[in-house]
Formats: structure tokens, C-alpha cells, sequence
């Protein structure tokens, strides 16, 4: 317990979480404690379910050293296919749901099997499903927004546990305990993370890297798919304009988490962390009444910040591990 606390202090996580409180108590002490009270938790907690699973979606595809463009467009297709469903073709809730949440994983499929088989970049492939899907999006709902879908799912997206902890938030952490499960304690979590942060040595094992590629690409559809049903369960209505904030939050949440952009790393816990630190940015920027794109440039330069620090820590250890081995060389000739 004691080797494990230790190891705990030194990560990223650690210093994620220490961050959290502090940003926390100083968002505490900025309101005068009004955001302690169960209303203002309910709604910072509410408003963090959705960035913690575009987070999580695009770290999945960041593990297999791959990017996603795609997670609003694939997100906001979903949601606008659900509220049509619901409110101009009389589909049961759990039906449009369901068929919006396939179609999420579908589009993360076709995105894996279109990186396969074409051998291109998932940059490019993605903003190219990005590029379709906003169009099929457009074409879907237009320009109207569609909110007559049943007022049940609505109290779903708006119930808050002992009035304090969202439903939604809930789920939210449910997908990431699952997600972590799956990456740690699968075979095809690992044979995941295998090729993302050695694909050679990976295909020399035996494991299939294009199966990891086309694995995480559809995963990430299916956690967007999850964040669609959240979106429509808690906005008023659904429109073109679903998704369309979503991709530098789902870069910035797993990139300030520690993922790496080589791949190889899965970071569940620090993306959640990360997720909590850019919605208290955004806190902060209500609470001072600041102009909103103070938070994109905050974000961006943490973003940016994280890369370069990243690279520097990936440096040191192969500096570190060229130095180990001249040292083992010579202790194995002595011998």
C-alpha cells in the first residue's frame, strides 16, 4: 500500500488532482461559498459529463497513436438522429437511442476500416468523415432545433442524486471505470495499448495492429455515441450546432491528462482530472466575467504547454535507457 501511495505522489494523476483542489477551494473562496451550495455543484457536475467522454473517446484513439477530428461531428449526428426520431417519427425512446447509438459506433467503424484499408493517415480520414458527417447532420435537422421529444428523457438528463450528483455525470464515470477496466484488464485492451506504443515489436508478438486501429476507432464512436444520448437527454433541443465545440476539449482533456500522441498510454483517471480542471477554467471565466475566449486560450496554451513537456519527458527516458545500457554491457563483461 505504502510502495503504491508513493508511486501515486510522482504521477500525473497526482498532480492533476492537486491542481482540482486547488482551483476548487480558490472557485470556493472567489464565490463567497456559493459554490458549495447544491444547486451550484449539481450544475458544475452536469455540465461535465459530455467533456469527460469526448475526452475519453479521443484518448482511446490516441492510444493506438491515431487522432480523431471527428468526435463532434460523429457526436452531433447522433444526437440530431435521436431527436428526430423521437420528435417527427413517433420512434419509443429506447429505440431512437439505441439507433443513435449504433450509428455512432458505426461511424467509428467505418473510420478504423477506412484508416485499414487505405493506409492514410487518421488525420486525413477523419476530417474527411468530419467533413460528410456535418453534412448528413445539416441535411438531417437543418436549421430548426428539435426539442419535442418526450419529457422523460429530459427528467432523466436533469435528475440529480440527494439533488447534489447528476444521473448523467454518473453514467459518465461509469464509461470511464468501464473504459479503464478494458484497457488494463482485457486482452484486447492491451493488445490495444501494445500497438500504440511499440507496433513492431506488437506485430512481431503476433498481436494485429490494424484490429487495434479498427478496436479503437470503434470504441471511440460508441463512448461518443454514449455522450450523443446524454446531450440530447440534458439540452432543451437539439440542433446543427451540436458537436460543433467538441474537438479541443477532447484533445485538451486527455492531452493535459498525460496521454501521449505516439500512442501507448491509456490515462482514464487523468483525463477525468483534466476534464474537471477546463470546466473550472470556465468557471473561473463566469465567475470574473471574462470573455469566453479566454478559456480557448487558456486551454490551448495548458494544451501546448503538456505537449512540449510530454516530449520532454519522453527524451529523458531514452537518454536514460541508451545510458542504462552501455552500464549493462560492461557489468555483463565483467561478469
Amino acid at each position: 500500500m505504502k510502495r503504491f501511495a508513493s508511486t501515486f505522489a510522482r504521477t500525473t494523476e497526482m498532480t492533476l488532482l492537486v491542481i482540482c483542489v486547488v482551483f476548487f477551494v480558490g472557485l470556493v473562496i472567489a464565490s463567497d461559498g456559493d459554490l458549495l451550495s447544491a444547486n451550484s455543484l449539481r450544475v458544475l457536475l452536469q455540465f461535465l459529463a459530455v467533456p469527460v467522454l469526448i475526452g475519453l473517446a479521443q484518448m482511446v484513439v490516441l492510444a493506438v497513436g491515431q487522432l480523431n477530428l471527428a468526435v463532434g461531428a460523429i457526436g452531433g449526428f447522433a444526437a440530431v438522429s435521436m431527436g428526430v426520431l423521437m420528435a417527427e417519427h413517433g420512434v419509443p425512446v429506447p429505440l431512437a437511442l439505441l439507433i443513435g447509438f449504433l450509428l455512432s459506433s458505426a461511424a467509428g467503424l467505418v473510420n478504423g476500416l477506412l484508416v485499414v484499408l487505405t493506409r492514410i493517415n487518421g488525420f486525413i480520414v477523419t476530417l474527411a468523415t468530419m467533413t460528410v458527417l456535418l453534412g448528413v447532420q445539416y441535411r438531417v435537422v437543418g436549421t430548426r432545433t428539435v426539442d419535442d421529444y418526450p419529457q422523460g428523457l429530459k427528467s432523466f438528463g436533469s435528475y440529480a442524486v440527494f439533488g447534489v450528483l447528476p444521473l448523467i455525470f454518473l453514467v459518465a464515470l461509469v464509461v470511464a471505470a468501464l473504459l479503464a477496466v478494458m484497457l488494463r484488464r482485457t486482452v484486447p485492451g492491451r493488445q490495444l495499448l501494445a500497438s500504440g506504443g511499440n507496433p513492431i515489436a506488437a506485430r512481431l508478438s503476433g498481436i494485429s495492429n490494424d484490429r487495434s486501429v479498427i478496436i479503437a476507432h470503434t470504441l471511440s464512436g460508441a463512448i461518443l455515441g454514449v455522450a450523443a444520448i446524454l446531450t440530447v437527454a440534458s439540452s432543451p433541443g437539439v440542433n446543427k450546432s451540436i458537436g460543433g465545440d467538441w474537438l479541443l476539449p477532447s484533445f485538451a482533456a486527455p492531452i493535459i491528462g498525460g496521454a501521449l500522441l505516439t500512442g501507448g498510454s491509456a490515462v482514464v483517471l487523468g483525463t477525468v482530472l483534466a476534464a474537471f480542471i477546463v470546466r473550472f477554467v470556465d468557471t473561473a471565466r463566469a465567475e470574473f466575467s471574462l470573455e469566453p475566449s479566454w478559456v480557448n486560450f487558456v486551454v490551448g496554451a495548458v494544451v501546448l504547454g503538456s505537449v512540449v513537456l510530454g516530449q520532454v519527458r519522453t527524451r529523458r527516458q531514452e537518454r536514460r535507457t541508451v545510458v542504462k545500457a552501455p552500464d549493462a554491457a560492461v557489468a555483463g563483461g565483467v561478469s
